[in-house]
């Protein structure tokens, strides 16, 4: 399935790789391991931050996913299950409405 992972990083020990020249090699080693179908970097709660959307077949894979990034970049990540427009389609909202519309507890 397809997942959307934020990453967030703080700001060390990220600014102190930005010094020494170290975080863009770091981050393509990261990149290159994990291979996402796309990254983008942007800011995310005032720090640094990332989203991905990877394709995740098995729960026990997500540790090789958000690893890196802990270890590395001390960084907090985030996992979201990711649906397309035939994902949704297949969920069948009308049928889950109807049963659900008059439930009152």
């Amino acid at each position: 399935m397809k997942m959307l992972v934020n990453v967030i990083f703080p700001i060390e020990p990220f600014n102190s790789m930005v010094r020494n020249g170290s975080v863009g090699e770091l981050i393509g080693c990261v990149v290159d391991d994990i291979k996402p179908e796309s990254i983008y970097f942007s800011e995310q709660e005032g720090n640094r931050g990332a989203v991905m959307v990877v394709e995740v077949k098995d729960a026990s894979a997500i540790p090789s996913i958000a690893e890196p990034w802990f270890l590395n970049f001390e960084a907090h990540c985030e996992f979201r299950i990711a649906m397309t427009p035939d994902d949704l389609q297949r969920a069948n909202l009308s049928k889950l409405a109807e049963k659900w519309q008059d439930v009152h507890v």
